[in-house]
């Protein structure tokens, strides 16, 4: 039996930005900002949904945290947060990994309403981050979770 969130999700990406889609994977929009800074690390986003057989997002997180500690090089935990927005617990955190030489920052919301999971990722360099971290904040307070029309 499969289960249908009961859940619609939006989200606004800058126009700007160059988009794609991947439903098969769960990646619901990645978006690049269109140039390349001189670091030579792109910012960049991804919104991506499954479904949970359970309600326990601090297990999931938790869950996704140990997997990306395993996949990326020098990952480190730099904040872990929890808060409403709108009604719904907002899982936070922000951690380090290396790409190449490169120093990248994530800042990762998380979302799970009723089995439906919600994670956005937004990167850029360490030294690029301070220029991004106000517009990553921006995006991540245009998702909105509700009801299916």
């Amino acid at each position: 039996m499969t289960t249908i969130p009961l859940t619609a999700l939006s989200v606004s990406v800058p126009t700007s930005w160059r988009r794609r889609r991947d439903p098969d994977r769960g990646v619901v929009v990645s978006a690049r900002a269109p140039s390349l800074p001189a670091s030579g690390v792109r910012p960049d986003l991804v919104v991506r949904t499954t479904t949970l057989d359970h309600d326990d997002a601090r297990a999931w997180r938790h869950e996704a945290l140990t997997d990306l500690a395993a996949l990326l090089v020098d990952f480190a935990l730099e904040d872990d947060d929890v808060y409403d927005l709108d009604g719904h617990d907002v899982h936070y955190h922000r951690f380090a990994h290396r790409v190449g030489t490169a120093d990248v920052l994530c800042d990762q919301w998380a979302w799970l309403v009723d089995g439906f999971a919600v994670t956005l990722t937004c990167s850029a360099a360490r030294v690029d981050y301070p220029d991004w971290c106000d517009v990553f904040e921006a995006i991540a307070d245009t998702v909105v979770l509700g009801p299916r029309p």
